[in-house]
């Protein structure tokens, strides 16, 4: 790659600065509460191939589907300590996105679209019928758009820090409110910085990701999220997701699946859970209480403190809210 002027590498610079300052006045707050919150993944990978590629995934229990669905730059490991209170009552499945986790990754673009494909194949291939999707960042959108595009085979959906309606699209660079949040989005989309900040320097990862969780990740934590991307190549799927979000109208196609997506989630029967979290990222208190307008038959639960990854911060919340939901509200089939 070539060399930077000095005006770029100064912006790479703030724009690192602002990727750490966004959450500072969080970790401010006292942490001394926070339960002891599990390292340990206790699940063995499988593998189906999909579209020519394996795609990795955990399961564990039995009765109705639960697919867990991740966003950027996670995998499975994120619904490590969620996992638990799903899987003494249905199937738990937590898929890893292609190129990302133990899943393989092949030679693609690595676009909205492209993972939406794997998605679709892995539910074809693993056989998965009448699903409930939890889901988070990214997967919020790929789990959502499933929904749309296979009503008849989604059972309810529950979603946290979804990046997905009524979240996405983002009408303007000026929606996005805090001034910290919008450089540091701006700079992992520039064409210089982004492989900069993201491939040569894993700030997704070891900036990003950190900052978005209330409490310290230990070193075992961080381990298991730097793994599937020890190199700057195999770190091109985490660049290219924030380039997908619909901002400004551009990238059309995502403009087009996020009115797909609403659509559906103002029209369909079926049940929702949103979680949300305080200060959170995406989905703020304030945006959650607009949630009921925008979806049908759908309930909003405050589960805490959490920014953006809620699972590292809130697991038991999140799984005793989602436990409670299954056994009350979305029934067996």
């Amino acid at each position: 790659m070539k060399s930077l002027s000095p005006a770029a590498k100064y912006a790479i610079a703030a724009t690192t600065a602002a990727l750490i300052a966004f959450t500072a006045p969080v970790f401010a707050q006292s942490t001394d509460t926070v339960p002891a919150i599990s390292a340990e993944f206790p699940y063995e990978h499988q593998f189906v191939e999909v579209n020519g590629h394996r795609m990795a995934y955990v399961e564990e229990g039995e009765g109705s589907v639960v697919l867990f669905i991740h966003g950027n730059p996670t995998s499975s490991y994120l619904w490590r300590n969620v996992i638990p209170y799903v899987s003494d009552t249905h199937r738990a499945v937590a898929l890893d996105l292609i190129g990302m986790g133990a899943s393989d990754q092949p030679d693609i673009a690595y676009t909205f679209q492209d993972h939406y494909a794997y998605v679709e194949g892995f539910i074809d291939a693993l056989g998965l019928e009448d699903v409930t999707l939890v889901l988070h960042d990214w997967g919020g959108g790929l789990g959502t758009y499933y929904a749309a595009n296979h009503p008849d085979n989604v059972r309810a959906v529950a979603m946290m820090e979804a990046a997905a309606p009524p979240a996405l699209p983002i009408p303007s660079w000026d929606a996005v409110a805090d001034p910290q949040v919008r450089a540091t989005f701006q700079g992992f989309r520039d064409p210089e910085m982004g492989p900069r900040i993201i491939l040569e320097q894993n700030g997704f990862v070891e900036g990003l990701l950190p900052a978005s969780v209330i409490r310290q990740l230990t070193q075992a934590e961080m381990d298991a999220y730097r793994a599937p991307f020890p190199t700057p190549e195999s770190r091109q799927p985490v660049l290219v997701w924030p380039n997908e979000i619909p901002i400004e109208g551009e990238p059309a196609g995502n403009v087009a699946v996020m009115q797909d997506i609403a659509a559906w989630l103002g029209t369909s029967e079926q049940p929702k859970l949103y979680l949300y979290a305080s200060p959170g990222l995406i989905i703020t208190p304030e945006v959650a209480n607009f949630v009921p307008q925008v979806m049908n038959n759908v309930q909003t639960r405050f589960i805490g403190a959490g920014i953006h990854y809620l699972q590292e911060d809130q697991p038991e919340t999140i799984g005793r809210n989602l436990s409670d939901w299954l056994r009350d509200v979305v029934g067996e089939g």
